[in-house]
């Protein structure tokens, strides 16, 4: 539903979204999903099976901060892990969506760090309640500028790292996703409609660690683009 401001009891918040490379245009986003478990190295890190059907989480549109941000370290945690992923946006969506039509659904791509609580996750896991509290913080979703498909085409292979200080702690390859970006789409639309704003965050690589305030984490996809973000001290 839409209206006009006016008819707002409140100012309606700032949409939220994400730069596009090389334009003063913006990518508006409507929600945020996450693929869990979906490299075989992070699983087996985390001790889980591998090749599990894949499950989703989601996080708020306003957890998206941009390249060269800071971020607050959050609050309840003192184990903040870093998770780089390849960002995934759509431009159209659907229910029940066919293989051969998820990558038509795709705007373009962007690297971004799905930040984690992790010791807040984990009790969540062990009292089998939702991730939220661990996953949709405030200022989780560092997304680096988008690129559009039609120029980058649709990775699917291609270094996917991330660096600490200048220390390479995540080492992958888009090749060693276990769903790969079609069927991640089409699980997903099985579950829910998806739409023109939304992203799709695709699961990380082995190598996840703490970050603390002082951290400068260093983002590449091959062929997609980099993100840079500083940890920060605590919000006041």
């Amino acid at each position: 539903m839409s209206a006009d401001t006016k008819s707002y009891v409140i100012t309606p918040p700032p949409q939220a979204a994400i730069a596009v490379a090389g334009s003063d245009k913006m990518f508006p986003v409507r929600r945020i999903w996450c693929v869990g478990r979906n490299y075989e190295e992070h699983i087996k890190e985390m001790g889980h099976d591998v090749r599990d059907p894949p499950f989703f989480f989601s996080k708020p549109a306003d957890a998206v901060v941009p390249d060269g941000a800071t971020v607050p370290y959050p609050s309840l945690t003192k184990d903040m892990h870093h998770e780089v992923e390849l960002v995934v946006a759509l431009k159209s969506g659907g229910r029940n969506i066919k293989l051969a039509d998820a990558l038509g659904c795709i705007w373009g791509y962007g690297v971004g760090i799905d930040l984690t609580r992790r010791d807040l996750q984990i009790a969540s896991r062990d009292m089998k309640r939702p991730w939220e509290v661990g996953k949709a913080f405030d200022a989780s979703a560092p997304c680096g500028p988008l690129q559009p498909a039609e120029k980058v085409g649709h990775p699917s292979k291609g270094r996917i790292a991330l660096k600490a200080n200048g220390t390479v702690r995540q080492d992958g390859d888009l090749a060693q996703m276990i769903w790969n970006v079609p069927e991640v789409i089409v699980k997903l639309s099985e579950m829910v409609e998806l739409a023109a704003g939304d992203i799709i965050m695709t699961g990380t690589p082995s190598g996840v660690a703490a970050t603390v305030a002082g951290d400068k984490l260093e983002c590449e996809i091959e062929g997609v683009g980099n993100l840079t973000v500083t940890i920060g001290p605590p919000a006041k």
